[in-house]
């Protein structure tokens, strides 16, 4: 995922990223959230989301590439 100037890396790794996501829920969860933050806060998500489910791709492809690599030995 690149990121546009002016924006927070996704995060370094798929970890870091998925424990972000579970702190933003839990600040979304409570009953006392800001409104102004509101917004904020689900971008980031979404960020973070993508950069996950490109992860998720890349291992896909590296894990096929392997199996594939296995096959042919």
């Amino acid at each position: 995922m690149t990121d546009t100037p002016g924006t927070a890396p996704a995060a370094s790794g798929y970890a870091e990223a998925i424990a972000e996501l579970e702190q933003i829920l839990d600040r979304l969860e409570r009953t006392d959230v800001d409104v102004d933050v509101l917004a904020e806060q689900v971008r980031r998500a979404a960020e973070l989301i993508a950069f996950c489910r490109d992860r998720i791709g890349s291992a896909r492809l590296q894990i096929d590439q392997v199996v594939a690599d296995l096959g042919e030995a």
